[in-house]
């Protein structure tokens, strides 16, 4: 029997495309996972949404002269989009603006607030006496007072990850007016972090197995130790607080978003016509991963437990594998200054394989990594075209030239043929534990290099030579690659879903890659294959010129 694999991946805000880092970040490697487990005929639900009741979008609404809302379908909309091109195979993605969101958020808060788990206390908030109103946490800018950053906003430091309060930040100013804004006190509700200390630090000490820099992060975040945090905020975009009094607030966007990974899951259920489906992911066996950037870290080892906690009856996480940053020629990712790559911008002019496979070579999993339009052509042109898609090709062209459209017979076979095919063998097992274990660098490196020593194979044994002396033994070196490609793309399908499906057909399989399920062996001879075409397209050495352009670099090295 297979496992069951719950996956909730960080919800976007719905504010503004997405970029290339958002994609390294989580979308990716989440997609990559849930592409593993699917072929591996595991069960999985996979799920996320547009965050739509973040100061992000009040401030984009702002600024254009329009209402939130407005803001939200259009990026929605956008998102949805973007994930169909991209092959991010979402169970279900949702928004935070639907009745069921709102609902079970409000069952919950008050769940915890009847357990005693939120108490009311009074705080000090900015407010703008040229704005005139309690500025929300991302109207107010200033210098962490953790890391030294100047640019930290009143919920969190994007440089070091510690979240904020206004108050916290070192000479505070509006980002609407500039000024400096004075302190009043303001009635607030507040999750009782403090109450579950304890069990936090029991609870994350267990998790060895977390990545080094996940356990470490939540360790100290607990150790300098733990504040009760506002639920509540002086804003009319949101969900209300279904507590008496607070009529003119709404929940903090922070306790609403990581309750979307369970109001999404019943609201996939329902779709699917079994509205008690979603118990199976979150009441029964089940492994629950949450694929998010590192600066979300705190959220969900620390805040959104505490609340599984509160609640009691609920799964805890089962493994945060968070990457870190994605940098832009050497510069860090920013928004505000249009230093990134946006993927809609993208995809009007590249396909996606290619950007996922980049990424997948180069994931910010331990450490910040870099992107770079140089290192994307030489990843398609030399490792794409050249190594894996120039293998199939020769392979596949050859084949169906010479042996009738079908897979040749292959006989006993030859020691150079065996050593290959035991190197496929354990190449599969090694990349099978490293996608179990959220590795996806190292394991799109290994099917890459089984791809290179095919051809080394293919090199040696020259078929295209031999077929004129020796028929046999060309038809067999040819049946042996053509299962190393096949355990190829069951392998990198996860990375490379579309060209892994267009490989699968040519290969004169039915269906799709997913339902053959995690296999490999030489295809039976006798078997059709499709004529043969490219899986990748070669890409001219100016595209780095244009692209840099694009950025307003002046070259790009």
């Amino acid at each position: 029997m297979g496992e069951r694999i719950f996956i909730g991946v960080a919800w976007p805000y719905a504010n503004g495309p997405l970029h290339l880092g958002h994609i390294a970040g989580a979308y990716l490697p989440a997609d990559i996972f849930a592409r593993y487990h699917r072929l591996k005929g595991n069960e999985v639900l996979m799920v996320s949404g547009s965050d739509t009741h973040g100061t992000p979008i009040t401030l984009r609404a702002e600024q254009e002269g329009i209402t939130p809302l407005e803001v939200v379908e259009r990026y929605h909309a956008q998102f949805l989009e973007s994930w169909e091109k991209l092959g991010i195979g979402f169970d279900l993605f949702t928004h935070t603006n639907t009745s069921n969101h709102t609902r079970v958020t409000q069952d919950i808060f008050l769940t915890l607030y009847n357990k005693g788990y939120i108490s009311e206390d009074v705080m000090l908030l900015p407010y703008c006496s040229t704005c005139l109103r309690f500025l929300p946490d991302r109207y107010v800018e200033g210098t962490c007072p953790f890391c030294g950053f100047a640019s930290a906003r009143g919920d969190q430091c994007d440089n070091c990850g510690k979240p904020l309060n206004p108050a916290d930040l070192i000479v505070p100013r509006c980002r609407i007016s500039g000024d400096t804004p004075e302190f009043r006190e303001s009635k607030h509700l507040f999750l009782r972090l403090t109450a579950f200390a304890d069990r936090l630090t029991e609870w994350v000490r267990e998790h060895t197995y977390w990545k080094p820099n996940v356990l470490n992060f939540t360790l100290r975040f607990i150790a300098d130790g733990l504040k009760d945090r506002a639920i509540t905020r002086d804003i009319d975009w949101g969900i209300p607080v279904p507590v008496p009094g607070y009529e003119t607030k709404r929940i903090y966007v922070w306790f609403d978003a990581v309750i979307g990974y369970l109001s999404a899951s019943r609201e996939w259920a329902k779709a699917k016509g079994e509205p008690e489906k979603w118990r199976d992911f979150w009441q029964g066996d089940c492994k629950s991963y949450y694929f998010i950037g590192k600066d979300n870290i705190p959220f969900h080892t620390i805040v959104w437990p505490a609340m599984l906690m509160g609640l009691g009856d609920l799964n805890l996480p089962y493994d945060v594998p968070a990457n870190e940053f994605l940098n832009l020629e050497g510069r860090q990712l920013s928004t505000s200054r249009n230093w990134a790559v946006w993927v809609p911008d993208y995809l009007e002019r590249y396909d996606p394989d290619p950007l996922r496979y980049l990424l997948s070579a180069n994931m910010p999993d331990t450490g910040d990594t870099d992107f770079s339009w140089r290192e994307f052509l030489r990843r398609n042109n030399d490792e794409l075209v050249a190594t894996y898609g120039n293998l199939v090709h020769r392979v596949l062209t050859f084949t169906y030239r010479s042996f009738g459209g079908a897979v040749p017979p292959h006989g006993e076979l030859d020691v150079a043929s065996g050593e290959l095919l035991d190197r496929a063998r354990l190449t599969l097992e090694s990349i099978d534990g490293l996608l179990y274990q959220c590795h996806f660098r190292e394991a799109v490196r290994a099917a890459m290099g089984l791809a290179q020593e095919a051809n080394r194979y293919l090199d040696d044994k020259a078929p295209w030579k031999t077929i004129k002396t020796d028929e046999a033994a060309s038809g067999a070196a040819l049946a042996v690659a053509l299962g190393v490609i096949c355990g190829l793309k069951t392998a990198l399908y996860p990375f490379l879903p579309f060209s892994s499906q267009k490989l699968h057909r040519a290969l004169g399989f039915e269906g799709d890659v997913e339902a053959a399920g995690w296999c490999f062996d030489i295809p039976p001879a006798g078997r059709k294959l499709m004529p043969p075409e490219p899986l990748f397209t070669k890409l001219d050495d100016s595209i780095v010129e244009e692209e840099a352009a694009r950025l307003g670099l002046v070259n790009a090295g």
